[in-house]
């Protein structure tokens, strides 16, 4: 049986997309797999990169002011630890009994639950754009992979801290304890980080200050948890 033969149009055309083609497919690679590591590599010594791409990512000409871990009350770091991750010490980025428990819930088809870490959630606020799919889900888990191998904990708490939103253009712990309360990070009493931290799901639709029937009682069940928090498991921030 003959040998079908490709038509010299399709050859030509071939021949003339395939340098294109391949130079695209390296640089996609490059982009993919050496700028992300080296971008959490920079970042890890230097926040500039961090303070420049979330400005580029939120279309804010304002470079924002970054406030290192130990310059935030304790109290936050242990709140937001109680309100959104509990293994946050323990786990290396992902909680799988968390993640296979909302699979379970949204299965079931009584509404939505997640299952985001602190780690990715970082990830998420500090590198990647805002609109979901399954491309940025995707690099979302590669980044919480990367930043949990070259960050620490600390390190992670404190990008964390920085980019969270806690309000109409309110970003970072710094800003939110100014516009919420009217004082520094540093002098945030517990009842005041727990109302911050209460508030973290949806910063747009609750506020801290004054605070709702639902704020006062989610920070009452977060107060409690950072007890536990505060007595020894948040020791990956000491």
């Amino acid at each position: 049986m003959a040998k079908r033969r490709r038509p010299k149009r399709l050859t030509k055309l071939w021949r003339r997309v395939r340098p294109a083609l391949v130079t695209t497919t390296i640089v996609a690679l490059v982009l993919v797999v050496a700028v992300p590591p080296a971008l959490v590599a920079i970042s890890a010594f230097n926040r500039g990169p961090v303070i420049i791409l979330q400005s580029v990512l939120r279309g804010n000409d304002t470079a924002q002011r970054w406030t290192p871990l130990d310059h935030i009350s304790s109290h936050l770091s242990h709140a937001v630890i109680a309100a959104e991750d509990g293994k946050f010490c323990a786990h290396h980025g992902f909680d799988w009994d968390a993640i296979q428990s909302a699979w379970q819930f949204n299965k079931s088809g009584n509404g939505k639950r997640g299952a985001s870490t602190i780690s990715m959630q970082t990830a998420k606020n500090v590198f990647l754009w805002p609109q979901r799919s399954w491309t940025r889900k995707a690099f979302e888990a590669y980044f919480t992979v990367l930043i949990e191998l070259m960050w620490t904990k600390q390190q992670i708490m404190e990008a964390y801290l920085n980019v969270a939103e806690w309000g109409v253009q309110v970003y970072g712990a710094e800003a939110a304890a100014q516009h919420h309360f009217g004082k520094s990070s540093r002098w945030l009493s517990r009842t005041e980080s727990a109302r911050l931290a209460a508030i973290l799901p949806s910063p747009l639709k609750w506020k801290a200050n004054p605070a709702g029937r639902y704020v006062v009682q989610r920070s009452g069940v977060l107060l409690r948890r950072m007890e536990v928090v505060a007595n020894g498991h948040a020791n990956c921030l000491q």
